[in-house]
């Protein structure tokens, strides 16, 4: 078993907007606010406007990102970890 499951949900949209030029190259999301945390990489860019659901199979903590198919376009996600609260 896989430690993350990312899925991908497409909202079947191409993107309506200009990309921000201060993220080139991509954005890392960090949702930690400073606790012990894994970070997973995403498949960058998506394919167009949709969502990325990322799961964590050891600890159960879920966040979704949204994504425009753009280059600023989140490419890592950095997400608290639940078995750590339990220590």
């Amino acid at each position: 078993m896989e430690q993350f499951e990312v899925q991908w949900v497409d909202n079947h949209r191409e993107p309506q907007c200009a990309p921000n030029p201060d993220f080139p190259d991509g954005v890392d999301l960090d949702f930690s606010e400073g606790s012990p945390a894994c970070t997973v990489q995403l498949p960058y860019p998506a394919k167009r406007c949709g969502l990325y659901v990322v799961k964590c199979n050891l600890c159960g903590f879920s966040v979704a990102c949204t994504t425009a198919g753009r280059p600023d376009d989140p490419k890592s996600i950095t997400i608290p970890c639940n078995r750590a609260k339990e220590a």
